[in-house]
């Protein structure tokens, strides 16, 4: 008979889609040795990644972006539509833009190919349990690189957020500027559950599915501008 205990203490399973085959092994063996953690399958490619994704369970997608017959942009955006698993994007040093239309199209976070084994794991725990920012720093980076390429923040606004509080706008922004909820908390002087409660509001006033469209939609809007100072420490 199944408990509750063994449904909250099931491993969370994982697909690693990637067409370098060294990178998925070094990936597994690293997965693998984790108690918690099951890699449930692999593709060299988003064909293969969708084709094992219906025959197959899976919590968390480790998707690549540069592949063969259809890249890591369109399987992500087939594998969200689809109602499927949460897909955290693999990308390089480098930041391509890729990785920025793979976020669009509705990964939940992103990690550097470069990342340690701590990071990995941390990063698939992190998008399974709802955090889609994986590393909040990068995010920043990578929208700041590619915030030429957003549309006209008049064009966006569209008054949505005028929704917001003043200090849910002023989370927002802390939020699309790299911070985490606990640097959040210290900064505004409340708990960490306080910040993940206006960070829920936020995401259902502005009919955002997570984090990550949170910090996208706040550079859409103009809220946060390329180029801007972090907040002090």
């Amino acid at each position: 008979m199944t408990t509750d205990f063994d449904e909250v203490a099931a491993p969370i399973r994982v697909v690693l889609v990637d067409d370098q085959e060294l990178v998925r092994a070094g990936f597994k063996m690293v997965l693998d040795a984790q108690p918690d953690i099951e890699v449930a399958g692999e593709a060299g490619d988003g064909v293969q990644a969708l084709e094992l994704l219906r025959r197959t369970r899976a919590d968390v997608v480790l998707m690549d972006v540069r592949m063969p017959r259809m890249d890591g942009i369109e399987a992500t955006r087939q594998v969200v539509a689809g109602s499927g698993p949460k897909v955290v994007i693999l990308t390089t040093f480098d930041l391509d833009e890729y990785a920025f239309a793979a976020i669009k199209a509705g990964a939940g976070g992103f990690l550097l190919k470069d990342a340690g084994p701590a990071q990995l794991i941390e990063a698939i725990k992190a998008v399974h349990s709802g955090d889609a920012v994986v590393a909040p720093s990068t995010t920043k980076r990578l929208l700041d690189r590619f915030a030429v390429h957003l549309p006209d923040a008049q064009q966006k606004a569209g008054g949505a957020l005028e929704t917001l509080t003043d200090r849910e706008n002023e989370v927002l922004r802390l939020v699309a500027r790299g911070m985490s909820n606990a640097e959040i908390a210290a900064r505004l002087y409340v708990s960490e559950a306080t910040v993940k409660t206006h960070m829920g509001r936020i995401l259902m006033k502005l009919g955002l599915r997570d984090r990550v469209q949170a910090v996208v939609f706040a550079y859409e809007t103009g809220l946060v501008r390329s180029g801007q100072n972090d907040p002090p420490a």
